[in-house]
């Protein structure tokens, strides 16, 4: 067999393992040997990752768990950790160690072990052994609690194990698992390179060189706060190549020496070597100093542990597996563990022990071991001769006896866990073993081939009984459950015992033997055998004297024993009772202080919207100053209109009420009035010569107040500011009454007396209550309790009421009219007899009984008297023109004096008199005969009857209803008892016909040839289910769209949940959070769709183009305005929900320790033993995902706040403005989502699709929205309406019914406001009619106002976007289609009316054969443009196709006077000119609001045949909810389906 010479194999070594240093590779180049990786890998060239870092631990006997696999043992099955460390390991400390081993062997032992093995770091998901403390326990719950529990985390695994019985969970090695120097150079590549000076060879030092850098954020040093003194960071702490290593000052000592060493090493080869660089020196150092280190461990310390010397050494044996055993670690670590003292001296080179000072400056003989971990900037060690100080005193002080005791310093005081500052070594041990699945102690012998015990006795004849019976106890007697930890220990006397020392020794001798790199192998091209046998006699008391300088003579030979003779011998074995007391356990809160802010924090957060509320309602506010700006602007002629001669005042209503201001005029004849402050009248006061004006100042308080007396009306009562503007006023009205003839007697009085004295508008309403009650009475003959109880007291009032005259105002103010009226003046003369300005009790009694009790013949003689002006006996034409006009004052003057000219002039030719000048009563009675049940019905409408007086006298009278005739033979018409002759169904009359009543007594004289459907009556529940049904048929579309978008939410919610609660990468979240990361991940996947496919219902381009498509028979695209609500306030709740899901993190994300953080969020957190979380305002306000997350709150309240329906229509343009912030809310979204903390970036996949297509929509709006159009026409139309017409763009194709939006950058805003085209499709030009209801299309009239010439160049230009589709473009898709407009919702229809006219006369075919067209409006001269279309559509509608019926909802409903004659004027006119009095048109005109419910049933009997009726209604909201509740009532039958589509405005 050929023999491989050692350049080869160091060839091949630097093959496998690559480059060897990225700085210092062209030295490296230079070595001569292969240099050894730091982090352990390709040392055994068979298996490479033996001993590296990272490698699992390998166990030399089989794995004990619970399940055989991962599941730790525990109670009840073995006792509690805490029990048995108080049974076994307690004891009192003092006692010598029986070989005279020294602390700094102990010590020595710790680092050896920390460059061999690392098990600490806490593993991922965490997962917790909890430590359960016995109640009252004096050091963990002294004040019995019973609820103590000491955290223990289980340490980190290999994640391919623990699967099966077959492969049981191995935890892993966190440093490299060879005797390589790691606690000096660190266990990886770059770990070594942030300890490193790269200058000299030698490692980086702090200010002081004796000393290196100190631990910084590069470095992975374990970091814990001081137990004793809760100091945290890392000040104080050094940089090692042990993450431990700055445990204790002890540990920290050796660590220090090993760093001086490695230097001195540098600095004799940089003196020996000039020529080489700095990676040649730092790597021959390095490679001197793990050989010194290899030797002194192994053929030094070990042998003075053990007591044994291992065996010879043949060689290197790649097939030996050096891994390291968990048995090794616990058995090691536990040993060393009885051997520490609870102090540690200190001495220099002279052999004297210093004596140690504690914070309150009391002096102690050494350092107290419990109170020195973890210690910062310790006064003791602080400086080169103080590190000295504690290695010769460690090499002097014996340790502890090697027995089962371990010393309180550990077993109570060691450094605790998370929110403990102290936790128990022995039981924390305990809990490591069981972690790790050790064997029972009778398992490790048989399996190491030792001797077991046969009871318990037989462990150590040394042990106490008590403690072995305490111990049996704990196991319930059983020796085979007893544990290799406590086993091992109880079987220690005086040096390890048989287990213990068979573990640890088969451990080093197989990391040496399997040791590629070994001092000793002489085939790795390391050393010589001159340089192995130097190394070989080199000793750690060398090392120290070169470190340290000291005489040799200070020193024993071999350092890790002390015995009789030697140097420096220690003052005496120490005891607790020489040292300071162990500071106890503390508890931190890691919430302490927090409780507040988190509070504020997520108040102010609910607070958001509440501020966009209060935004809103400030920007509303001045919208709505400005508003009223432009509206004053408007009226500025009204409000020029200021008296020249009026005084300003403050008038006082009475008690209790606060005063206004107001404006006396004085007027002539004799005429007082009062203004309000916008100059509208409030009242007139006639004066009458023979009254006497009595005035009555006040003569106190300032005299400011004035009382006016008026007769049979209420005072006035005016305060001033001061008396000389009272004065000016006095002597302003001395000279009216001068002036008009009029007296005054001027009074004082106190002006408390004055305001008792003065008859108040309160005092006066009173009054005339009484007055109509009693006049009421008498008419109708009601009882005196109707009409309201009078008490004895109250008869003077009584008489007062009685005899108290009504002015013409009160006259006017009860009837509803104003003063000033034809109707009232004609009235109250014929009612005043005496003539005398007022009317009394009896006048009014006289004149209403006509009008309640009287016959048709009477109300007309009444109306005859009234008009009869020259009181001749006759009626003039004039005088007749004059009573109608009179009737029409209530209606604003909807006809010119020619249109009533007309009027009376086809009433008296229709009745015969048409050359007559002058009717007598029975002439005017002849031209009413058709109308005596009108007449009958008649009253006059009163309003102050008293509170239920009106439902006394009130007629039984309704609005009229109209019906459809199917045929004009056959009709639908409910009789009405009372109903007059006239309105009966005439053969060949109209089909729309009036009918009164409330009560319809459905008795119907149909002629029908077929035969009626039989009407079931059905039960409660089989209604219910038939309303059930017609819903889901008349929104099954919307109610599948719906159901499949919510269960995609509902589905990508439950995904989520159920993948963070059960099937997640094992991370511990779930475990720590459950319910927050359920609701805050589930709702983010549900929320991230939501956001990103709301986007696609305001595609409006791409919604109009697939409408047209078959998809519109399953999406409802009419209802994406509605969906695109339904979604965002579905979104918003999940939102809400998300937001309080992380609420709940942050507040667990607080509490919980950093080991557990680091797990949830390895890349953001490193566990470095600091324990202390963050604050819940860094996961707020400095995290990325939370303070975008805020933003978007922000965002959010913004939006939805000025989204609503109530700012939307105060403030268009806040909406339209916040509404883009929907760019800023995406960008963070997106931010939001891709910092990763929880999970990979996912919103993309809902987001980039409908991104795409709503940026292409938008793309595509944007290239319409450049192109400027001229305006060709703009006109101002009453009521605010403007009518623009401008340019139809080329290719521009629409349909009737479709709306556009316009900018006009003259306004200079960009915004866009949506406008329905009241233009036809056929039309070369497009058309608006815009209502100015807001500041934009207010101020959009008043740039359109008409130019001085005619050059339509003057107009600013529009843009325009559209056409987008809606609803009410689907009119011809049904037979018979209902449209239904109000105010300026009637521009769809207008679009569509003339639509279907130009198609019907060109002869096209449609599917659509009847549309009735439904008006409703306050007056047609509102919308006198769309009677113009109405006519057009009239003249050019030759087959019948439309019905127009306009309801004028400004008249009374009621049967008044007034009412019933303009409605018999109306039916005139309809009969003789087959047009409306007050459209012009032939549609059939109404009064009052329009009954649905009945129309719509009339509509199934003029149209049995047709199944579906297409209903489309635009206009205020409460209208469109008319028609809808009309359609949902009608289609609970079975009989047609009125599918309602609407919009509202």
């Amino acid at each position: 067999m050929l023999r491989a010479r050692p350049e080869a194999l160091v060839l091949l070594g630097a093959l496998l393992t690559g480059p060897l240093d990225s700085v210092g590779g062209q030295d490296s180049l230079s070595l001569p040997w292969e240099v050894q990786r730091y982090d352990g890998w390709f040392n055994n060239l068979r298996h490479h990752q033996r001993g590296a870092a990272g490698f699992r631990l390998q166990r030399l006997v089989s794995a004990n768990y619970a399940d055989g696999v991962y599941q730790a043992l525990g109670e009840p099955l073995l006792p509690n950790p805490r029990r048995l460390s108080n049974a076994a390991m307690q004891g009192a400390a003092g006692q010598a160690s029986r070989r005279n081993r020294t602390v700094l062997g102990v010590f020595f032992g710790y680092h050896v072990l920390s460059d061999l093995v690392s098990v600490e770091r806490p593993g991922c998901p965490a997962e917790f052994l909890n430590i359960r403390i016995p109640p009252g326990d004096p050091v963990f719950d002294p004040d019995h609690r019973g609820d103590v529990v000491l955290p223990f985390q289980r340490s980190h695994w290999d994640p391919e194990t623990g699967q099966s019985p077959s492969n049981p969970r191995d935890l892993t090695n966190e440093v490299t698992g060879w005797l390589d120097g790691s606690a000096i150079y660190g266990s990886s590549h770059s770990w070594s390179d942030a300890l490193r000076n790269f200058s000299g060879g030698q490692l980086a030092s702090g200010p002081d060189p004796a000393f290196p850098r100190d631990a910084q954020n590069p470095l992975l040093m374990w970091i814990a706060p001081d137990p004793a003194t809760g100091q945290r960071g890392s000040q104080g702490l050094y940089a090692f190549g042990a993450e431990r290593g700055n445990r204790d000052p002890f540990l920290q000592a050796l660590g220090l020496l090993w760093f001086r060493y490695h230097n001195l090493c540098a600095q004799k080869l940089a003196s020996e070597h000039p020529h080489w660089g700095d990676e040649e020196l730092f790597q021959h150092a390095r490679k001197r100093v793990i050989a010194t280190y290899q030797n002194i461990a192994l053929y030094e310390w070990l042998p003075s542990f053990l007591q044994k010397t291992p065996p010879e050494y043949k060689g290197y044996n790649p097939f030996q597996d050096p891994s390291i055993s968990p048995e090794f670690l616990a058995a090691s670590e536990q040993f060393f563990s009885t051997m520490v003292p609870p102090g540690v001296y200190m001495r220099n080179a002279s052999c004297h022990f210093q004596k140690v000072s504690n914070k309150d400056f009391v002096s102690f003989p050494a350092l107290r071991v419990c109170n020195s971990y973890w210690i910062r900037e310790n006064p003791n060690v602080n400086s080169v001769h103080a590190v000295n100080h504690v290695l010769l005193g460690m090499a002097s002080q014996i340790s502890e006896l090697e027995d089962r005791i371990v010393v309180e310093d550990l077993r109570d005081y060691w450094p605790g866990p998370g929110k403990f500052s102290r936790t128990d070594y022995v039981a924390s041990s305990i809990q490591r073993g069981r972690d790790m699945g050790l064997p029972s102690y009778n398992q490790a012998l048989l399996a190491l081939g030792l001797k077991t015990p046969k009871n318990w006795s037989d462990l150590n004849p040394n042990v106490e009984s008590q403690v072995l019976e305490a111990t049996a106890a704990l196991y319930n007697q059983d020796l085979s459950r007893l544990e290799m930890l406590p086993g091992g220990l109880l079987e220690s006397h005086g040096d390890p015992g048989p287990l213990f020392t068979a573990i640890v020794l088969d451990q080093f001798v197989r990391l040496r033997d399997g040791d590629r790199y070994w001092f000793e192998n002489t085939r790795n091209g390391l050393f010589s055998k001159e340089e192995i046998a130097e190394i070989r006699n080199t000793t750690l008391r060398d090392v120290l004297i070169a470190v340290t300088g000291v005489d040799s003579n200070a020193l024993q030979p071999n350092v890790f024993v002390w015995h009789e003779g030697a140097p420096c011998p220690q003052p005496k074995q120490l005891t607790d009772k020489d040292l300071p007391h162990c500071v106890p356990m503390t508890e931190l809160d890691y919430f302490e202080g927090s409780g507040p802010g988190f509070g504020i924090t997520i108040v102010a957060l609910c607070f958001l919207p509440l501020v966009s509320l209060l935004i809103s309602w400030v920007v509303a506010h001045f919208r709505g100053q400005e508003r009223k700006k432009l509206q004053k602007k408007g009226n500025e002629s009204i409000k020029k209109e200021s008296a020249e001669d009026g005084v300003s005042a403050m008038e006082w209503p009475g008690p209790r009420e606060k005063s206004y201001p107001i404006t006396i005029q004085l007027l002539p004849e004799r005429r007082l009035q009062v203004l309000d402050h916008r100059l509208s009248v409030l009242r007139t006061i006639q004066l009458q010569p023979p009254q006497q004006v009595n005035l009555i100042l006040s003569s106190n308080h300032g005299s400011q107040a004035l009382l006016l007396k008026i007769p049979k009306e209420y005072d006035l009562v005016l305060l001033f500011n001061n008396e000389e503007e009272r004065s000016t006023f006095v002597q302003y009205l001395q000279d009216f009454c001068v002036h008009w003839d009029l007296g005054l007697h001027v009074s004082e009085m106190g002006e408390k007396e004055l305001f008792r004295k003065a008859v108040t508008k309160q005092q006066r309403e009173q009054i005339l209550e009484m007055f109509f009650r009693h006049l009421f009475a008498q008419v109708l003959d009601i009882d005196q309790a109707d009409a309201g109880t009078v008490s004895p007291d109250s008869s003077q009032k009584v008489r007062e009421a009685l005899t108290c005259e009504l002015s013409r105002a009160e006259f006017a103010e009860s009837l509803g009219l104003k003063p000033q009226d034809k109707f009232v003046e004609s009235m109250f003369s014929l009612a005043d007899k005496d003539g005398n300005g007022y009317l009394s009790f009896r006048e009014f009694l006289d004149i209403l009984v006509v009008f309640m009790k009287g016959t048709p013949e009477d109300k007309s003689r009444l109306m005859f008297t009234m008009y009869d002006l020259d009181e001749n006996g006759f009626l003039s034409k004039d005088e007749f023109f004059t009573m109608m006009r009179s009737f029409l004052d209530i209606y604003k003057d909807c006809l010119t004096k020619v249109q009533l000219a007309e009027v009376v002039e086809s009433m008296f030719r229709e009745s015969g008199f048409q050359d007559k000048e002058e009717l007598t009563w029975e002439d005017f009675h002849f031209m009413l005969r058709d109308h005596d049940s009108e007449l009958r019905f008649t009253q006059l409408c009163v309003r102050g009857g008293g509170g239920d007086i009106k439902d006394v006298f009130k007629q039984n009278t309704s609005c009229r209803v109209s019906f459809i005739t199917r045929t004009p033979h056959e009709r639908s018409c409910p009789s009405v008892p009372g109903l007059p002759a006239s309105e009966a169904p005439e053969l060949g009359g109209p089909g729309l016909k009036k009918r009164f009543g409330k009560k319809v007594v459905m008795s119907p004289p149909r002629l029908y040839t077929e035969a009626l459907q039989e009407r079931m009556q059905r039960g409660f529940l089989a209604q219910k289910m038939k309303q059930y049904k017609r819903f889901v048929e008349n929104y099954r579309r919307h109610i599948v769209c719906v159901t499949i978008f919510s269960a995609i939410c509902a589905g990508l919610f439950a995904e989520r949940a159920y993948y963070y609660a059960f099937a997640s990468p094992p991370s511990g979240i779930a475990q720590t959070t459950f319910v927050g990361i359920i609701l805050s991940r589930g709702t983010a996947a549900s929320v991230s769709f939501m956001f990103s496919y709301i986007l696609l219902t305001m595609c409006r381009n791409l919604i109009t183009f697939l409408r047209e498509t078959f998809l519109n028979r399953y999406v409802p695209f009419d209802a994406a305005v509605d969906f695109h609500r339904w979604i965002a306030m579905a979104a918003v709740v999940l939102a809400i929900l998300h937001s309080a899901g992380h609420v709940v993190n942050v507040y667990i994300f607080s509490v919980s320790p950093l080991s557990l953080l680091a797990c949830i969020f390895p890349n953001v957190f490193i566990n470095d033993g600091s324990q202390l979380p963050q604050k819940f305002y860094w996961w707020f306000f400095q995290t990325v995902p939370g303070m975008t997350g805020v933003l978007l709150l922000l965002v959010l309240a913004i939006m939805y706040v000025f989204a609503s329906h109530h700012f939307r229509r105060r403030s268009f343009r806040g909406f339209w403005l916040t509404h883009h912030l929907y760019i800023l809310l995406y960008i963070l979204l997106i931010i939001h989502g891709s910092y990763a903390l929880i999970q990979t970036p996912r919103f993309h996949i809902f987001f980039l699709v409908p991104a795409l297509i709503y940026g292409g929509d938008k793309l595509v709006s944007l290239s319409r929205k450049k192109v400027e159009i001229s305006v060709i026409k703009a006109e101002l139309l009453p009521s605010g309406v403007t009518h623009l017409r401008f340019q139809r763009p080329q290719g521009f194709e629409y349909k009737s019914g479709q709306w556009v939006r316009i900018a006009c950058l003259a306004l200079g805003t960009t915004e866009y406001h949506p406008f329905t085209l009241t233009s036809a499709p056929h039309e070369d030009t497009l058309s608006l009619h815009i209502r100015a209801v807001g500041p934009w299309t207010t101020r959009l009239r008043e740039i359109y106002s008409p130019p001085a010439g005619d050059s339509s160049a003057r107009y600013p230009k529009l843009y325009l976007d559209g056409p987008f589709g809606e609803g009410h473009q689907e009119w011809h898709k049904f037979e018979v289609s209902v449209l239904v407009g109000g105010g300026i919702g009637v521009t769809p229809f207008a679009s569509i009316l003339k639509d279907l006219v130009f198609k019907s006369s060109l002869g096209r075919q449609m599917l659509c054969k009847k549309i009735y067209f439904i008006w409703v409006t306050r007056t047609q001269k509102q919308f006198e443009w769309l009677a113009d279309i109405i006519r057009e559509v009239e003249e050019n509608d030759h087959q019948d196709l439309v019905s127009v019926h306009i309801y004028i909802t400004q008249l009374a409903e009621k049967f008044d006077l007034r009412t019933t004659m303009l409605y018999i004027c109306e039916r005139h006119f309809q009969k003789v000119l087959n047009r409306s009095l007050f459209t012009g048109l032939r549609s059939i005109t109404h009064f009052g609001r329009p009954p649905f419910k009945p129309f719509f049933n009339s509509l199934q009997e003029v149209h049995p045949q047709v199944r579906k009726i297409g209903v489309f209604s635009c206009g205020p909201p409460g209208m469109t909810k008319n028609v809808e509740k009309a359609c949902q009532l009608i289609n609970q039958e079975d009989r047609a389906h009125f599918i309602h589509h609407y919009e509202n405005f």
